[in-house]
């Protein structure tokens, strides 16, 4: 017995000493790939930084002084706004950059023309009648606009809508149009979970508030199907009629074109949607053919980073732009892009700071949010209406959404403006949650929630439903900030409240049904938004006006600093050496250095330096 347990206290320790010597090695191991990973890391962020901080060096191949023909390309998915991102690898141009930089080129003698490459597959319809507007206006300059499409394939509108407006529009002969209109098809879970024993519980302020619908139901609901059809119409309506105008074309007619869709490129041709059939190698060398010889495209990110912007000098007029969900705080996102969020402290802040600034004349706030956060969107709310008891006046730009929290924070402004295509109002309010205690059971897995304190502890446990004080105290939750809602709603619209229960209920309307409701004031996009910033600022129309970001975006070496704790000193100096060893002269230097290592040939000081 005595040996046996000797041989067990021996194995023990040898089991012992194993585990210590794996988690040891473990640990060593993980150390070192740890520390891998952060040099490498490290590295990465370094170049990119480096690269972020000299791509605009690098692009600064002296622009053509004649015929410049700028190049779009639609293809590519853009934001609405900028991302906060510091690196300007991460996504192209955004959509208020793109209309901002075709403003400038308007009274640029350099430019001759814009040459597009269309979206094939459509694009949001606020995004696309934004770029028609800033076509229109191009054109209305004195320039031309070609585009060329590889099909128009999706069955929606708005990729044609976009480029509608254009001089020419090629399209590949082997190619086909089939915008037909547009459609929504939506995922609903309700069966699923029911399948699963999963209970979703929601509150909704009211009927057409819907998006729960995806969880609650298994099929349209009145209200909801009547809501999506009614905007989807209203969307419709004025994408034939806006293409009817650029394409001189009846909108009887027009309308019969697309429900008869799809049509081949000979056939769209034939109907007077494009004007020539060919490959993009052919659009472009006859778009240069127009401004003759001498003529170059320029990539028009590349014009954006070099060009000397419109608004340089003069009054300042601030641009807030928030896109995304709202959310509280400060969102944390990748330095080197993603999906954007509208914090509201980060907003709020942003408002107070061009509020405080003695030289801001106006405040123009660009919303793409869909909505978020009622207590975020409060927040934001509440800085708008110091900004006005501050003397600022505030515009709202609408760009491709304003909805619910979207549209909580436009109601105080002076001048809300926006698409006829954007989705706004929403005024409404959702919230609750899944219950899993069935699902769980169904796979042998068992939740059990303990609390202390009162009732309402567990309201949002995954294991259990509300009791009924609890769902009646959530439902309070829920009417509290609807009523706060409409009331904001009522005061900032200068609506009586009766008149805004009426439209709210959570519908969604479009920006030409929001005008005839009161909800906006006009229909425009940025620039008009500028305009009228100007004008409630009392900026003279002529005067020449500089527009400046709040907040302004960090820089790669502030993200770098921020991350890896170096001193921003000691990054600029990194940057500068980098940008120090790609000048011609250096590096023709380095390479008579190396050549000469190579040759045994001694190198004289001056024989690599160009005179």
């Amino acid at each position: 017995m005595q040996d046996l347990q000797l041989i067990m206290k021996a194995r023990g320790e040898r089991a012992l000493m194993k585990q210590f010597w794996i988690t040891f090695f473990g640990s060593i191991v993980g150390v070192v790939v740890g520390s891998l990973l952060t040099v490498v890391l490290g590295v990465f962020l370094i170049g990119a930084m480096i690269g972020a901080m000299m791509e605009g060096a690098r692009t600064e191949t002296a622009l053509p002084q004649t015929a410049m023909v700028l190049e779009l390309d639609l293809r590519d998915g853009r934001l609405d706004s900028p991302s906060r991102t510091p690196f300007g690898f991460a996504e192209p141009l955004a959509v208020v950059d793109v209309v901002r930089t075709l403003e400038q080129a308007e009274t640029d003698n350099r430019v001759a023309g814009l040459f597009i490459r269309a979206n094939e597959f459509g694009m949001s319809p606020g995004a696309a009648e934004e770029i028609r507007d800033a076509i229109a206006d191009f054109r209305a300059a004195g320039k031309f606009v070609v585009t060329h499409a590889q099909g128009f394939e999706g069955t929606s509108v708005t990729g044609y809508f976009a480029v509608s407006g254009s001089d020419q529009i090629w399209l590949q002969d082997t190619a086909n149009f089939t915008p037909a209109g547009l459609a929504s098809e939506v995922t609903f879970l309700g069966g699923l979970f029911e399948h699963f024993d999963a209970v979703p519980q929601f509150e909704q302020f009211h009927e057409y508030k819907n998006a729960a619908n995806t969880y609650t139901q298994s099929d349209f609901t009145e209200a909801h199907r009547e809501a999506t059809l009614s905007y989807m119409g209203s969307i419709y309506d004025t994408a034939v009629r806006r293409i009817a105008t650029d394409r001189s074309l009846d909108e009887a007619a027009l309308r019969d074109v697309f429900e008869t869709a799809p049509h081949t490129a000979e056939e769209a041709e034939a109907l007077g949607l494009v004007d020539q059939l060919g490959h993009v190698i052919e659009a472009r060398e006859a778009t240069l053919a127009r401004v003759g010889a001498g003529g170059s495209f320029v990539e028009i990110g590349q014009y954006h980073a070099q060009a000397v912007p419109a608004w340089n000098n003069g009054p300042v007029i601030a641009l807030i732009e928030g896109q995304g969900a709202i959310v509280t705080g400060t969102p944390t996102a990748s330095p080197f892009g993603g999906e954007d969020m509208i914090g509201g402290d980060v907003m709020s802040e942003a408002i107070l700071d061009a509020a405080d600034d003695p030289s801001v004349r106006a405040i123009v706030i660009r919303v793409d949010s869909p909505g978020g956060s009622a207590i975020a969107s409060d927040q934001v709310w509440h800085a708008v209406t110091r900004a006005r008891e501050a003397g600022k006046p505030v515009i709202v730009s609408m760009a491709s959404y304003a909805a619910s929290g979207g549209y909580y924070i436009a109601a105080p402004a002076d001048y809300v403006l926006a698409h006829e295509t954007t989705l706004t109002g929403s005024i409404g309010v959702l919230g609750g949650k899944i219950v899993l205690d069935g699902t769980f059971g169904l796979v042998g897995l068992n939740a059990e929630t303990v609390s202390v304190g009162g009732e309402y502890a567990t309201a949002f446990a995954a294991s259990e439903e509300w009791s009924e004080t609890q769902r009646a105290a959530y439902r309070a939750q829920m009417s509290d900030i609807y009523d706060d809602f409409t009331q904001r709603v009522a005061d900032g619209r200068d609506l009586p409240l009766e008149r805004v229960l009426e439209i709210a209920r959570g519908r969604v309307w479009t920006g030409a049904q929001a005008l005839d409701l009161g909800l906006v004031d006009e229909i425009g996009g940025l620039r008009d938004a500028v305009d009228a910033a100007r004008e409630f600022a009392g900026i003279d129309p002529d005067q020449a006006i500089r527009l400046r970001r709040f907040p302004a975006q960090r820089t790669p070496v502030e993200v770098f600093q921020e991350l890896f704790g170096v001193s921003a000193d000691t990054a600029q100096s990194a940057a500068r050496l980098n940008a120090l060893m790609e000048l011609p002269e250096v590096r023709a230097a380095l390479e008579a250095r190396e050549a000469a290592t190579r040759t045994g040939v001694q190198m004289r000081s001056d024989a690599a330096l160009p005179r």
